[in-house]
């Protein structure tokens, strides 16, 4: 992000914070609540959202190097992720050509060759068809018309993107926009290490779980002894950028830029922001790390959904962590607000990513179950979104505009 747009983001919280209001979008929003439970909705949403549109499924990091693998089931096409030895990504559906089934079985690993575990086909990691066991017995078969079914993929700025359709549309700059695309590349997020990855497997459905990113109203109540030890709440600098969004807000730091010159402010210690991109992926990034959020729902039941969170980090901070050694203030989940408003405390980046997961998993997600049920029952029609809340606007009604609905329905200006 250029300097002089992190000044006027950081500019925009003080002001927020010394006048003591918080970013206001004009108006309420009525939201009804069988956006939550309705089958048919969810049904056209797993469709036009999660079948045919591209997907985020990683950072560069997640295949470090030559052999990398990793692989993906949460939107319907079961994928493998390869790097071959010339560095280039590729993505395949998950399957034999012989029978369809499976022939990367782990979650990641390194191999230069898969091996369907049925009869042993086998293929290398850029899709060929390399080896048919007692191919004499099965007949012959042409090997290069039976590779492993290519997706469209793309690695741009250190992302790593697919189309779950074979003859999907994946133009990552036109998706993102390019005001978005040029921001996003001046992050590097290319250089970022896989640290680990966490599952939440939670009842609530996949917009619940992307509403409780959607405002920072509830800092101080909900998270008054977790997040807000480090946050402010009631304070965002917004912005939309077309389907996707900039979410910024303070960290307590932020009062110790104002004795400091402008050209000296570090955005990343005093601010916390979070790229919303359509239509699943929350993306937390700074202080040299990266939560890559990805929220995805439950095709058979609109009451669950499975966010998978990414943890990376720069080298500078692996080393930082690997250079305190003993030193390392090993924290939990009950201590970790504590240690980290200790000016020089060094955290364990194993207990700072449990921490962030716990946080969404037992304070966030577990309103959100509650919300769920509520709709559940059929006597909650409806919940609405305050002025204070434009994120829950724009992405609802983003939501709804791709799939041919009305807006919500505002209640007051």
């Amino acid at each position: 992000m250029k300097q002089d747009l992190e000044i006027k983001i950081l500019k925009e919280l003080m002001r927020q914070l010394d006048e003591q209001k918080n970013v206001d979008a004009g108006l309420q929003m009525r939201a009804p609540t069988d956006m939550y439970t309705c089958p048919e909705l969810a049904a056209k949403e797993w469709h036009a959202f999660f079948q045919n549109h591209p997907q985020l499924i990683g950072l560069s990091g997640d295949l470090p190097k030559p052999g990398s693998y990793f692989t993906v089931d949460e939107f319907g096409t079961p994928v493998l992720a390869t790097r071959e030895k010339d560095g280039k990504f590729h993505a395949f559906l998950n399957a034999c050509r012989h029978r369809g089934v499976r022939v990367a079985n782990e979650p990641r690993g390194d191999a230069k060759r898969f091996s369907c575990p049925f009869h042993a086909w086998t293929y290398s990691n850029s899709g060929d068809l390399v080896a048919i066991p007692q191919e004499d017995h099965f007949g012959q078969i042409d090997k290069s018309c039976h590779s492993l079914i290519a997706l469209p993929a793309v690695e741009q700025d250190g992302l790593l993107w697919v189309h779950p359709k074979p003859d999907g549309e994946l133009d990552v700059t036109k998706l993102l926009g390019p005001l978005l695309a040029d921001e996003i590349a001046s992050w590097n997020f290319q250089e970022m290490r896989y640290l680990g990855e966490s599952v939440i497997d939670m009842n609530l459905n996949w917009k619940l779980a992307n509403d409780t990113f959607g405002e920072t109203y509830h800092f101080q109540k909900l998270h008054k002894d977790t997040l807000g030890q480090i946050f402010y709440g009631d304070n965002l600098a917004y912005e939309e950028i077309g389907q996707h969004h900039r979410f910024v807000f303070a960290n307590r730091n932020i009062d110790s830029l104002r004795d400091q010159p402008e050209e000296e402010w570090e955005f990343g210690k005093a601010a916390n922001l979070l790229y919303y991109l359509f239509p699943n992926i929350q993306f937390n990034v700074g202080g040299g790390s990266v939560a890559l959020i990805k929220i995805y729902p439950d095709a058979e039941n609109p009451g669950r959904s499975i966010t998978r969170v990414g943890h990376y980090f720069t080298d500078e901070a692996l080393a930082a962590a690997e250079d305190a050694g003993d030193e390392t203030t090993k924290v939990t989940a009950e201590n970790v607000y504590d240690a980290g408003g200790r000016e020089n405390a060094v955290l364990s980046l194993e207990a700072i990513s449990e921490v962030f997961d716990s946080t969404i998993e037992k304070e966030d997600y577990l309103m959100g179950e509650t919300t769920q049920k509520a709709a559940e029952s059929g006597l909650l029609d409806h919940v609405i979104f305050g002025r204070n809340e434009p994120a829950l606007h724009h992405y609802h009604n983003t939501f709804r505009k791709a799939l041919d609905l009305p807006p919500l329905e505002v209640i007051s200006s």
